[in-house]
């Protein structure tokens, strides 16, 4: 049997005394992965069977798997874990992280255990110890997944535990070892004429066949579209048609923006308001196939969102992302991917109020996003904000990586008045300078507690 688990992620060794656990986490996983309830009561008390110790044990041990949890190490949790309120704590630092709980259970025979513990002399603790802990995994066994674990591996003879291989998977999100060079491009929103010149500056061409979008250049580079691809502009079905074609031959990635994800709700028959441009959308693509929309919904929702590259230096989300969540998984980071942090309020025009995230980051990583409109590329700590609003009547803009170049081109029209009036433009710059991170503090930023013209 092959168990395939994140990279990243926790994983709950579930079973009683004599089930194999500790033999299984020496066999699959390095020393320093697993976190063992024994070991901690020895470390606390110098005796592994002093049950005296046990509090004090499993403090330390949810302390320890804190701290690798917190610094991004797969964690192995070795303790009998049949009591749904000993799980509850540990699946509980797993969703404060932002990582999947995975479980391996040991379903063996009461049998097996019994006489496994009758050969060991520190484990003469009765057999009713055993025989209360088979039947509290038993009662746990169907409520496992929805106690927040992702997937239930579950094992029941010893030659199933001997047959087992642990194969880790890269989270969808790690895209480490994709060096680039990028070229990102902020919110289309459906600009596909601003789009196509824009690429054009950027050394591709972009040519068309029958309705079917290629795409030629002279270099190596991808493109990383920076999400809401649709609403608002007249070319939505094209920028649908050229990005899903891009990223399905490997030319480019793309996250996705709240729009998308409005635009899949709306397309799968949910019950959403039409506004901010997605009633255009809707009437765009009304004039397509009904294959055609059950594509595009489909490409939609596979988006991952945000992407990680270049061995963690670069991040790609809609709307930014804390340093905290970064190559994370789990619908709070997806939710924050999409939307940043709003405070509840909405202001004068209707419009939720929003943390400046970008404020105060402090990460190594470059976060490169858009979602809240600004009428230049905004610099702050390592972040870049390239939603210049084009369909708005300002700009499609693009950030080279590693090179940090803007390129940008100028709206043909203004497809879209927005709901809050513009702000004047700040002087043009090229790249994060010190003169634009002082202006950053000093000058009332669109993104300091004042809600994106998205809605």
């Amino acid at each position: 049997m092959k168990i395939s688990i994140p990279e990243l992620s926790l994983v709950l060794l579930v079973g009683p005394s004599g089930s194999g656990k500790s033999s299984f986490a020496r066999k699959h996983f390095l020393p320093t992965e697993v976190v063992s309830s024994d070991f901690c009561r020895a470390l606390v008390s110098d005796n592994e069977n002093d049950q005296s110790a046990t509090g004090d044990a499993f403090d330390l041990m949810h302390e320890i798997v804190r701290k690798r949890l917190a610094r991004g190490r797969l964690t192995v949790v070795d303790a009998t874990n049949v009591q749904p309120e000993a799980r509850k704590s540990l699946i509980a630092l797993a969703k404060e992280f932002h990582l999947f709980a995975e479980a391996i259970v040991f379903d063996l025979s009461e049998r097996v255990c019994q006489d496994r513990n009758v050969l060991r002399p520190d484990r003469q603790f009765g057999p009713h110890v055993i025989r209360n802990q088979s039947q509290q995994l038993r009662r746990s066994l169907r409520g496992l997944e929805r106690e927040g674990i992702r997937h239930v591996f579950k094992l029941s003879s010893p030659e199933e535990v001997d047959a087992v291989t642990i194969e880790r998977h890269p989270l969808w999100n790690n895209k480490k070892t994709e060096h680039g060079p990028f070229d990102m491009i902020g919110d289309v929103h459906g600009c596909f004429d601003e789009l196509v010149e824009l690429m054009a500056q950027l050394g591709y061409t972009v040519n068309q066949t029958d309705g079917v979008y290629s795409v030629s250049s002279s270099g190596e580079r991808k493109v990383v579209f920076v999400g809401d691809l649709v609403d608002r502009g007249q070319g939505t079905v094209q920028v649908l048609r050229l990005v899903s074609s891009m990223v399905q031959s490997g030319q480019a990635f793309c996250v996705p923006g709240n729009h998308d994800m409005k635009l899949v709700r709306a397309l799968r028959g949910r019950d959403v308001k039409r506004t901010h441009g997605l009633a255009e959308t809707m009437e765009q693509l009304g004039n397509e196939s009904n294959e055609f929309r059950v594509e595009v919904a489909k490409f939609l929702d596979g988006l991952v969102s945000h992407y990680v590259f270049d061995d963690g230096k670069l991040v790609v989300a809609h709307a930014g992302l804390k340093e905290s969540m970064h190559g994370r998984g789990s619908g709070a980071v997806r939710e924050f991917a999409l939307f940043g942090e709003t405070t509840g309020e909405t202001d004068e025009f209707g419009l939720p109020v929003r943390y400046n995230w970008a404020a105060d980051y402090r990460g190594k990583a470059l976060v490169v996003y858009g979602h809240t409109p600004v009428p230049e590329p905004l610099y702050l700590n390592n972040t870049v904000n390239i939603d210049t609003g084009c369909a708005f009547g300002g700009q499609l803009t693009a950030l080279r990586y590693p090179e940090r170049e803007i390129v940008s081109v100028k709206a043909h029209q203004t497809y879209y008045e927005p709901a809050r009036p513009s702000c004047p433009k700040r002087p043009r710059v090229s790249g994060p300078c010190s003169t634009h991170r002082m202006m950053c503090s000093i000058l009332p930023m669109w993104s300091v507690n004042v809600s994106s013209t998205h809605g």
